[in-house]
């Protein structure tokens, strides 16, 4: 008997090695469900919210290296999936997005709900295309995959309601035959490259992503270069930890000033898998050796002297042969001065960091004196929640975290250790990613600890989907970095001089809220409280919410603050005081 263009579909994803689709039902996914419905070993994952669906297939993409699959029904149940498919499109994951259509025949006649998905979907996908017949499959949808694998990205298949149970005349398995090529750059290429190395006094490596997969031979190349390595965001996993004597910690606004000078006192600089967006943090001057797997990146953000486009473990290793040998009858050894230099501040800074870690910080002088200043109210410091995560925290847990200022505290205090994994939007930059990436964590493995950084913001904004974890019976831990602001923005209009704006909150007890959903709930308000409500939420089963008051003016000093941040933050707060002062009709 010859398969329906829904069951096609359905048993090529289980062939494939999926596990959940996301996704909200609706009526031209009726028989895509119903498929999913009678198939063993892919779970149908219902949601709140389509964008949600889209955020956990994107992670569940970037932490297994599978296909992460979600789905919209028609019209608006589509559109919702955009902005989690901007994530997975900014972070290079496969993810193959069903959208439901109106009947085949209602097509262009601005049917109810009707919405050109291929135009809706033309910007964030790397392949694009509606089933308008049964016989079209399964080569579509084998296009569709290999696109999605092939070119690091979303593949939208539209399906129309009244096409997912029709058969197809002619049935065949799909044949995927997906691969992974192992890319090198030219040996001329390399020699140059090589040359320059050898050449520079000081290098300083820094390192992304794509040189996750390579980190013996990174470490071995740092070594061989005495030189500090500078991490992106995304580099914490696999880079970070005592086992890499060479880290010094992150550049950016999230950055620290050993990573800053690192970059500022080196002659060379060697990015390797990066494609580290924020120009003014790349120092001037600087002779320049890139490696990545595109060829568009090379360059993209800072002058270079030698690119080197291929695989970030092979091109290593074949730097490591043209390398300069040691001269006969020396040690070999490289001057190790700017290492050390760059490791001893980056020490010195940490041991500043776990001090204002400490949760009793505001009761000594120095941090009674701080406070008068920044925390009146003595608020948690969000420092301190960040710390003890970290220390309880199981060391396999995979981390999810809200943009803004609850990446700030993991990217600063939660250590990539161990067998920890990292996701969050740090492509997109998008709100409210935490909790629905750690969705899409947890289903691929319920014995996982998954913990979320949310900020109060990005939670409200999907707040829905709490039900889907309690549902689901997903045990992530939300942790809910509850400053009533939007933090991020708040520090943005003060370092430009402006007094904050339209970012308080008028937030609920989240606590309280997961309690009514079905989900235990624990409200933190005093800093003598933080490490045992911690130790309950982990030793807690099932989902919980950890909602934690944390002091909203404090600041996140950048790796290498300016003359004006400083002052427009001050000319900020003066403003800010001068207009309370206003408000409650003091002044």
């Amino acid at each position: 008997m010859a398969r329906t263009v829904a069951r096609v579909i359905v048993d090529a994803l289980s062939e494939l090695g999926v596990r959940q689709v996301f996704g909200v039902v609706g009526d031209a996914l009726n028989p895509l469900t119903d498929a999913l419905r009678t198939t063993d070993g892919v779970e149908w994952v219902g949601c709140r919210h389509e964008e949600a669906a889209a955020f956990a297939a994107s992670a569940q993409s970037q932490l297994s290296g599978t296909l992460g699959v979600c789905m919209g029904t028609v019209g608006p149940g589509s559109v919702h999936l955009l902005n989690g498919l901007y994530d997975a499109a900014k972070s290079h994951a496969p993810v193959l997005a069903i959208a439901g259509q109106v009947p085949l025949a209602e097509l262009g006649s601005d049917y109810f709900q009707e919405v050109d998905n291929d135009a809706l979907f033309s910007d964030v996908a790397v392949f694009r295309a509606t089933v308008t017949s049964p016989d079209q499959l399964p080569q579509l949808l084998e296009l569709a995959v290999r696109n999605a694998f092939g070119r690091k990205g979303v593949a939208v298949l539209t399906v129309p309601g009244d096409l997912g149970e029709r058969e197809l005349s002619t049935d065949r398995p799909a044949r995927f035959s997906l691969n992974s090529p192992v890319t090198r750059p030219e040996e001329s290429a390399v020699r140059q490259a090589a040359e320059l190395l050898d050449r520079a006094e000081r290098v300083t490596l820094l390192v992304g992503r794509g040189a996750r997969h390579a980190r013996e031979d990174v470490l071995a190349l740092a070594d061989r270069l005495a030189a500090p390595m500078v991490l992106t965001l995304k580099a914490k996993e696999g880079f970070e930890g005592d086992a890499n004597p060479f880290q010094v910690g992150q550049t950016g606004l999230i950055g620290n000033p050993a990573a800053a000078s690192a970059l500022e006192e080196a002659d060379t600089l060697l990015l390797l898998g990066t494609d580290f967006p924020y120009r003014d943090w790349y120092p001037e001057g600087k002779t320049v050796v890139q490696v990545d797997t595109e060829a568009t990146h090379i360059g993209r953000r800072v002058p270079v002297e030698a690119g080197l486009v291929g695989d970030t473990g092979a091109t290593v290793r074949d730097l490591l042969t043209h390398l300069a040998a040691p001269a006969a009858g020396t040690d070999g050894a490289r001057d190790r001065s700017h290492l050390e230099k760059a490791r001893k501040r980056f020490q010195e800074w940490r041991t500043g960091q776990a001090r204002l870690a400490d949760p009793s910080h505001d009761k000594r002088l120095i941090g009674r004196l701080r406070a008068t200043f920044d925390n009146r109210s003595d608020d948690i410091r969000p420092e301190a929640l960040a710390a003890v995560v970290d220390r309880l925290a199981a060391d396999d847990a995979v981390f999810t975290s809200d943009t803004g200022m609850a990446t700030v505290w993991l990217s600063r205090f939660v250590e990539m250790r161990g067998e920890r994994r990292l996701i969050g939007s740090y492509n997109l930059g998008s709100m409210a990613n935490a909790m629905p990436h750690a969705l899409g964590a947890q289903c691929l493995d319920r014995e996982r600890q998954v913990v979320a950084f949310c900020g109060d913001g990005g939670l409200s904004m999907l707040l829905g989907d709490l039900m889907t974890l309690k549902t689901h019976r997903l045990p992530v831990k939300l942790v809910v970095f509850d400053n009533r602001r939007l933090g991020m923005v708040k520090l943005e209009q003060e370092q430009a001089g402006l007094p904050e704006f339209g970012t308080v909150l008028d937030n609920p007890d989240f606590a309280a809220v997961a309690e009514a959903m079905g989900i235990p709930g624990i409200r933190v308000t005093e800093p003598a409280e933080l490490e045992k409500a911690v130790r309950r939420a982990f030793d807690t089963p099932g989902p919980v919410l950890l909602d934690v008051l944390t002091n909203p003016d404090e600041v996140a000093v950048p790796a290498k603050p300016t003359v004006e941040q400083g002052w427009g933050f001050a000319v900020a707060k003066v403003k800010e005081i001068v207009r309370s002062h206003g408000d409650d009709g003091t002044a």
